[in-house]
């Protein structure tokens, strides 16, 4: 078992790092807020107080921030990562960012002779506390088999997407598809319930026939059908609005800078603004469901 820094205790990363304690790796963790810093302690890690003293002996250094800036400022700031930490430690930004971003990070890393990888990941909160992510990781050959066993220890599914920045275009991609996709399910669970037909009803015919999608069978936006989905519970966020709005705005950059077409993901992208606008950015983002069928 390794010593690993952990930056970043958030709804996500708090789950991450008490799995990585879990396992029984030597843990310090760090963060801006005290309180998720107690929470990390008692779930198995060491607090850290600064992150010099946070990354200090580390074999791996985890990151899990809510945008490019944030990471580059741990990264690269005099008080940061690459001013403290052994040159032989794996950098790990498991954060979501913008593709360029994660590449300009990743080259001036490696230049001060760091190893890195981008594994952003996909599951929710749910899935980080049950330790059951899926992690899209971009970086050399060398650098996914030596963080591989790491992350197996918080995720379920590890794939290897490519060069680096490769695990974030295909968490922009994955993300796009998912919030479109959830706006559909939800359109045609309401569609369904003006014809006549129960959302029980409807769900027992869509996820055997060829509408069956994840957002339909494993996050039902519709109440009822799918008890654990947050629709059951007043759309308390898994993972929220604001958070699919920033990957569609990621995904929406991205297919700018290679000519790529996504009036789909243009369309998701102004419906979820128009949510985080009317003040349900910390909602679930399954609630679109509520929006669609004018309840809000």
């Amino acid at each position: 078992m390794g010593n690993v820094a952990f930056i970043g205790l958030g709804n996500m990363g708090s789950g991450m790092c008490a799995n990585l304690a879990k396992a029984g790796h030597r843990v310090k963790a760090y963060d801006l807020n005290p309180q998720a810093i107690e929470q990390a302690v008692s779930s198995g890690a060491t607090g850290a107080t600064t992150i010099a003293d946070c990354v200090a002996n580390a074999e791996y250094v985890i990151t899990m921030l809510p945008a490019g800036k944030h990471v580059h400022r741990v990264y690269f700031d005099p008080d940061g990562i690459t001013s403290h930490a052994l040159k032989t430690a794996v950098l790990i930004d498991c954060s979501t960012i913008a593709v360029s971003e994660a590449r300009d990070i990743a080259s001036q890393a490696e230049t001060l002779g760091y190893t890195t990888v981008d594994a952003p990941v996909s599951g929710g909160v749910a899935a980080a506390n049950a330790g059951t992510l899926t992690f899209m990781v971009g970086g050399s050959d060398a650098a996914f088999t030596q963080s591989q066993d790491l992350l197996s220890n918080m995720g379920k599914n590890i794939f290897h997407a490519g060069v680096s920045g490769n695990g974030q275009a295909a968490k922009t991609a994955n993300n796009m598809l998912l919030g479109i996709s959830m706006i559909a399910t939800s359109e045609a669970f309401n569609l369904a319930e003006k014809l006549g037909l129960s959302a029980e009803k409807f769900f027992e015919i869509s996820s055997k026939a060829s509408g069956q999608c994840w957002s339909m069978t494993s996050y039902c936006p519709a109440p009822g059908p799918v008890p654990t989905s947050p629709a059951n519970n007043d759309y308390t966020a898994g993972f929220a609005v604001a958070m699919m709005l920033k990957d569609l705005k990621l995904a929406q950059d991205a297919g700018q800078s290679v000519s790529a077409s996504t009036p789909l993901g243009e369309h998701a992208t102004n419906i979820y603004q128009h949510l985080d606008d009317a003040g349900l950015t910390s909602k679930d983002f399954s609630v679109v469901m509520q929006q669609i069928k004018g309840e809000i």
